[in-house]
Parts: structure tokens; sequence; C-alpha cells
């Protein structure tokens, strides 16, 4: 699919399905612009794309400040030339019983995974409309979206949000021509992956390991997912094959969560 003489953002870039994402997207000809707090790393992706011959712009802000958000869109516009995608993937996972939750953990991650999605929306949009462009709004979400796990019950809360930001947003934005969708992965092996298994261990007296075992052991294709896999379906919805399509949060994860 030919994404050439587009434009895009991808926050979260600097590793695991960001990167993956971001690389694929300058694969199918796009230019990018990176977000995200890592800034060696992020570099270091957008040298990979800028050798692979396509423009790349490595911005250092943090996503759940607004401000910073709006900010970063308006260099995208003024260094690249536009903007037609966003792929609002950055976010941080959080494994705690529901008992155990106090107001830190809560702003934590509602700050990334929730505001994060809606300031990158609202940016994006903002732009789109002014430039009168049919533009693509990606969201991050997760089988985590669809069915609520153990100690993963705030996470899922806010990719539950996702969602909703992703359903009202494409029926508000429809008549800009403005499509909105999400893509929800199941357990991709990354570092959150390991964090999660990690952590899980410590709540449940689990070997390392186990958890991640487990779930892996439930996907119908036998394999855990790759970035490479996520990105696929999210140049998709980044292309003009995608472009009847809007207000969907669709699983991308090997057959483990069905709807």
């Amino acid at each position: 699919m030919s994404l050439a003489g587009k434009i895009a953002i991808v926050t979260g870039a600097a590793q695991g399905i960001g990167r993956g994402i971001a690389l694929r997207l300058a694969q199918d000809g796009a230019d990018l612009a990176l977000i995200d707090l890592k800034h060696d790393q992020l570099e270091a992706v957008a040298n990979e794309i800028r050798q692979s011959g396509r423009k790349a712009l490595a911005l250092t802000a943090d996503i759940g400040d607004r401000e910073q958000v709006f900010s970063a869109v308006k260099r995208v516009e003024s260094e690249l030339g536009g903007l037609d995608i966003i792929v609002n993937n950055a976010g941080i996972a959080q494994v705690k019983q529901l008992l155990a939750v106090r107001e830190a953990d809560l702003e934590r991650i509602f700050r990334i995974n929730i505001n994060g999605v809606l300031w990158g929306l609202q940016a994006a949009a903002e732009s789109f409309r002014a430039r009168d462009v049919k533009g693509k709004i990606i969201n991050a979400c997760s089988i985590a979206g669809h069915e609520a796990y153990g100690l993963l019950g705030v996470y899922s809360a806010t990719k539950f949000a996702v969602r909703a930001l992703t359903q009202a947003a494409a029926k508000e934005l429809a008549s800009s021509k403005i499509t909105v969708n999400a893509y929800c992965p199941g357990v991709v092996g990354t570092d959150m992956w390991v964090e999660i298994d990690q952590r899980m261990a410590e709540e449940t007296g689990a070997e390392i390991g186990a958890t991640y075992k487990k779930y892996v052991e439930g996907i119908a294709l036998g394999r855990a997912e790759t970035p490479q896999d996520v990105a696929g379906f999210v140049s998709y919805l980044a292309g003009e094959d995608s472009d009847y399509m809007t207000g969907q949060s669709v699983l991308i994860d090997g057959g483990l969560v069905y709807r």
C-alpha cells in the first residue's frame, strides 16, 4: 500500500510497537514525525527512517501535556509541510489489584493512556480541519479494551476509554471527512510485556515467564505477536483502502479474544 506524499506522526515511537509502526509507514512511503521522551532511542529510529530515504523528525515531548502535543503538531506542519495521519500509540501498563490502586496510580496511567490519546486527537483534528485534509486518526487500544483482565483492571479501563473516544470522535469528525479507528493488539513480544510478566510474577508468585507463556499458549495462531504484525494493520488504517471505515477498534491478536 502506498503512503507516498503523506506525513504521519507516531507517538511512543522510540521502541516496541511504535517503532515498528513508524518503520512500516516509512517503508510504505510516508515521511514521519516521531514523538517520545526517550531521546536517544527516538533519534536512532529517526536515523533508520532517514537511511531508507524518507524524512524523519524526532520530537522529545510528553504526550500527557496538552500544550506540548499541540506544539509538536505545529512543528510537524512547519518542518515537514503538513500532516495527514496521527498514530496515538504511546501507552503504559499497570499491574495491580484494584483494591490496592491509589490516586497517584490513576493519575499516572490516565494521563498517558487517555489524556495523551485525546490531546493527540484534538491537535490532529485541528490541523486537518484548518487545511481541509481528509485525515486519519489511529489510536492504540488493546484486547484489554474488549475484555478486562484481573490485575490489569485500571489498564483495561483506560483501553475501554480509548474505544469510547474512538467511537465518539468518529461521529463528531465524520462531517470533516476525518476517520478515527483503533487497533487492539494482544500479547506482543515487547518490553511492555516483559514488565507485565515480571509484575504478574510478583503479584501471584508465578515464575518469571509463566504468565507470558500462559497467554501465548492461548493464541490460536500459535505464536506471540510482533510489532510488525501490528504495523501492517496500522498501515492499512493509514491508507486509502480504509477510507470507508471509522469508529472501529479492531482486534489483531492472532486469535485470543473473539468479538
